[in-house]
């Protein structure tokens, strides 16, 4: 082999060994090419010698000093082969990798209690220190992609977002404003570990923080009693309406009787349901659910309102 370069055609290769096909046996005086967004490393007798970087370099003692007397106890002219091999390493920016939770994490919320998270982004690394790099990580291989070292950093990442929403966020409430200081203290929470290994962590996002169903399920109906606001005036505005589609749909005196029936439900109704929202010394427990599920049964509270009522009075139990 005489002319030793490596071209990347599919932008993911982050090592790549010369020679690949086990021939170990490099020409002495032969040419290296490094481009400018690679470093090459040569070896010989499977140990690093020297850290190439752009421009073109001959294979001979002066360009390799730390061989030269090995070089000279050959007898067999300037064309002799010694046993070496010589890795390039792609230093460019190796964009949007992928990172996701598998399982979701379990998260102490102060206002929902304990939830479960699932989380997913994107990051992008370089390699800073190539020969740290391929002695630590790479090895003995002969090919050596993003995708290989996607997991692995994967793993390192999600362990991580453990740390910095428990330090971090105190309630799923509050992700959209802290979104930019979680972004920010994550990737910095991950600097060390990465350059251990030789890389930069460029940049590192979060893309989406959310809950399982069930939670945003409670989540849309707390949303929806807080824009109620006052109940009374709700319940009175809900009654008038079904009222007036009851009237339109109804015109004889059976239908009359039944509204001045229904009008006087409706009207009672907001006291009712204030009472049973409302915390009670004097009221037993037991008696509060049978308030709750009398107003289920009439309609005037939905089947989640029923539930989140129901858990928050059979903690006092």
């Amino acid at each position: 082999m005489e002319v030793l370069e490596f071209l990347d055609n599919s932008g993911g290769v982050l090592v790549k060994r010369f020679p690949e096909n086990g021939n170990l046996e490099i020409k002495w005086g032969s040419q290296l090419t490094v481009r400018e967004s690679q470093d090459a490393i040569f070896f010989r007798d499977g140990k690093a010698l020297d850290v190439f970087g752009a421009g073109r370099h001959i294979l001979k003692t002066q360009n390799i000093p730390v061989v030269g007397k090995w070089v000279t106890s050959f007898g067999y002219g300037p064309d002799s082969p010694f046993r070496a091999e010589v890795v390039f390493i792609g230093k460019q920016l190796f964009p949007n990798l992928k990172w996701g939770t598998k399982e979701p994490i379990l998260f102490r919320d102060t206002e929902l209690q304990m939830i479960r998270l699932r989380s997913y982004g994107s990051f992008s690394i370089q390699v800073q220190d190539s020969m740290l790099f391929v002695n630590k990580v790479v090895g003995t291989m002969g090919l050596y992609t993003s995708g290989v070292i996607e997991d692995y950093l994967r793993g390192i990442i999600i362990s991580k977002l453990n740390v910095v929403l428990g330090k971090m966020l105190k309630s799923v409430f509050d992700i959209p404003v802290m979104m930019d200081d979680l972004n920010l203290v994550f990737r910095t929470e991950l600097q060390a570990d990465f350059t251990g290994l030789g890389l930069t962590l460029h940049d590192l996002y979060i893309q989406s923080i959310s809950v399982p169903d069930e939670v945003q399920g409670m989540i849309d109906t707390r949303s929806g009693m807080n824009a109620v606001g006052n109940l009374d005036q709700y319940m009175k505005l809900k009654v008038a309406d079904s009222l007036g589609d009851a009237a339109k749909n109804n015109g004889n005196a059976g239908a009359g009787l039944g509204l001045g029936a229904g009008l006087g439900m409706g009207m009672s109704m907001p006291n009712m349901i204030q009472q049973a929202m409302q915390s009670n010394s004097s009221e037993s427990v037991t008696d509060k659910l049978k308030s709750l599920k009398e107003l289920l049964d009439l309609g005037a509270l939905t089947q989640d309102e029923f539930d989140i009522k129901k858990k928050e009075l059979l903690k006092q139990l």
